[in-house]
């Protein structure tokens, strides 16, 4: 029988992301400060052929899904040179790909061809002006085309990311909205969260996601509970009556989706981190070579992996049980 990673709330883990850089070509205000970021030096950083090696043990004891993130996964070089090699792992069904757009349309076609099934495409606000300031400079154009070539090559689905900022970008709710009605995409609504944040400067622009609905109730939008968008996560999925695509809440902060939680974490300094958002790591170098010992690592790490994230306590302001990361998502992988 086959050996699964089970942990001690019987939550079948068969989910890795993988961050192959901390390195971003942004730096957007959720995510990174402006300046005074220190990255880890290239002989840190994960090579790729210890990533196969990971993926491998992991492959082993039922993880079937890869999502490659960053920082931004497309400044690593030669990035689908690694995409070939995962999905050639026997096991590994699916690969998907988080990207800021940016680099991503010159890219697309040989990113298929590698073995990318589906993308997540960062994109926090429609209007140029505004793009440019939350990611400090990012020209949108490029996002967008970036969407139109992933349409071209046939990732499917395409999700669109953006995190919801109060005073910042939820003005645009109900263009996203009518972005799902008329093309097939997944617009996915995500909940800012305190990740790497050592103040309380979060919460001003936190808002919970049931505007989201509300804004759908104002235009008069008849919405239905939609769960067929493959690999979707932590989402609840909607659609509009009539809309070609759909769209996603993420509350990880008010409504968390620990309970189902089927992912591991892997940084690109070659930690692997059981939750997102407590301190606990476990380094996989320490085993590269020894598959057996690794494979009893990641078992050790489900062990240590809480019940929930306890995000609901900080943005109350309450106390918590474990200790936050200071890590940021960049750091993290998104």
């Amino acid at each position: 029988m086959e050996t699964l990673l089970v942990d001690r709330f019987g939550r079948v883990h068969d989910y890795l992301r993988i961050s192959v850089t901390d390195r971003c070509n942004l730096r957007c205000v959720y995510c990174m400060p402006e300046e005074g970021m220190e990255f880890e030096p290239d002989d840190r950083i994960l090579t790729f052929d210890e990533i196969v090696e990971v993926v491998q043990v992991l492959a082993r004891v039922g993880v079937r899904k890869l999502r490659i993130t960053g920082g931004e996964p497309l400044v690593r070089k030669n990035l689908e040179v690694l995409i070939g090699r995962l999905s050639a792992i026997p096991g590994i069904e699916d690969i998907a790909l988080t990207t800021n757009g940016i680099f991503l349309a010159p890219r697309a076609e040989r990113l298929k061809e590698a073995g990318v099934t589906r993308v997540n495409i960062s994109l926090d606000s429609l209007r140029a002006d505004r793009f440019s300031l939350i990611t400090r400079g990012g020209d949108i154009t490029k996002v967008l085309a970036s969407l139109e070539e992933s349409v071209r090559v046939g990732f499917q689905p395409i999700k669109l990311n953006v995190v919801l900022m109060k005073g910042v970008n939820d003005d645009e709710i109900a263009d996203f909205l009518r972005m799902s009605i008329e093309r097939d995409v997944t617009v996915r609504f995500i909940e800012y969260m305190p990740i790497g944040h050592d103040d309380d400067g979060w919460r001003t622009r936190y808002i919970p996601l049931s505007t989201v609905l509300d804004v759908c109730a104002d235009n008069g939008w008849a919405v239905a509970p939609h769960g067929e968008v493959y690999g979707n996560g932590p989402s609840r999925n909607y659609r509009i009556e009539g809309a070609r695509g759909t769209f996603g809440l993420i509350h990880p902060v008010s409504d968390h989706f620990c309970e189902s939680c089927n992912r591991l974490r892997l940084t690109a300094d070659g930690n692997i981190k059981p939750c997102l958002y407590w301190t606990d790591e476990f380094n996989v170098r320490t085993y590269i070579g020894n598959p057996e010992g690794m494979q009893d690592m990641f078992f050790r790490a489900l062990d240590v992996k809480p019940l929930n994230h306890e995000m609901a306590q900080a943005l109350a302001q309450q106390a918590q049980s474990h200790t936050p990361t200071v890590r940021r998502m960049s750091q993290i992988g998104g």
